[in-house]
């Protein structure tokens, strides 16, 4: 099987279950967006030595893969004619409890926030708040997918977590490389 299909030439892509729409359509933008998230979090795992912290970005990674294709497949869609989904797998508050629990984890060792915190604190660190952001606007495509097809409220609830969970271990990482943080203190300009 070749890579290239040459369906795509004119500007349209097969969405799960075999809808044709314009690449630049809110569902497309919406996954191609948590696509880019998993891959930035590719790069920043690629800085990343701790064990526990790479078994937790290996399944965020897998998670990304379930919210996808779940975005990438229309409600109309989700169910097969025999009744049975069409996804294996879905995101549940499991997930997002697993989240939570990790960040809870790292945050018992960090110092609390007195300050805005400036992107940085080391390259592994700088990757993780890149990754953020892109979070944040994968997080914002589902809402904005949301307004006109309806998107599962764990899909954007998932994303929301994330963002929250990437800045958490960006700051963890800042702290087990004794990179120094750098904070936004609008009374040091």
């Amino acid at each position: 099987m070749k890579i290239y299909t040459k369906t795509g030439d004119k500007g349209q892509t097969a969405l799960y279950g075999g809808t044709r729409v314009s690449k630049a359509s809110a569902r497309v933008e919406s996954y191609g967006n948590i696509d880019e998230l998993n891959s930035f979090i590719g790069i920043a795992k690629s800085q990343i030595t701790d064990n526990e912290v790479l078994r937790q970005l290996k399944k965020i990674q897998f998670d990304l893969f379930t919210v996808g294709s779940e975005a990438a497949t229309p409600v109309d869609k989700l169910m097969l004619a025999n009744g049975k989904s069409r996804l294996t797998l879905i995101i549940s508050d499991l997930e997002i409890e697993e989240l939570e629990n990790w960040m809870d984890a790292f945050e018992e060792t960090l110092e609390p926030l007195q300050y805005f915190i400036l992107p940085g604190g080391g390259k592994s660190a700088t990757f993780l708040h890149a990754a953020r952001t892109i979070c944040r606007r994968a997080e914002r495509s589902l809402v904005f997918l949301n307004e006109s097809e309806e998107v599962r409220p764990e899909l954007i609830k998932y994303l929301n977590r994330l963002s929250d969970y990437l800045f958490v271990l960006a700051r963890y990482i800042s702290k087990i490389n004794n990179e120094p943080e750098e904070y936004w203190n609008p009374n040091e300009r």
